[in-house]
């Protein structure tokens, strides 16, 4: 993974695991339930970018990199599987 990608990453997980410890307290102090699915859909947004971020970064690097190696078999195997994953 590059630096940047890694960072970026870091980062987005830090804004999740805030969003994550708010809906929490929001369940623990009985918050209306509108408000809580609110921002369950803004713990998911931000899941679904950190994905999107880490897929782009694995494209341009591994990707690459896997086929320019000779390995094109295994990197489709697991781009296939990722996509499979990601439509269940």
């Amino acid at each position: 993974m590059q630096d940047s990608t890694r960072a970026e990453s870091l980062k987005r997980l830090r804004y999740i695991e805030g969003h994550l410890n708010g809906v929490r307290r929001m369940i623990e102090e009985d918050a209306y339930c509108v408000d809580i699915l609110k921002q369950s859909f803004a713990v998911r947004r931000a899941i679904e970018k950190l994905e999107q971020l880490m897929l782009e970064g694995h494209l341009r690097t591994c990707v690459v990199e896997g086929i320019r190696d000779g390995r094109e078999e295994q990197v489709v195997g697991e781009l296939r599987e990722l996509y499979e994953l990601a439509n269940k």
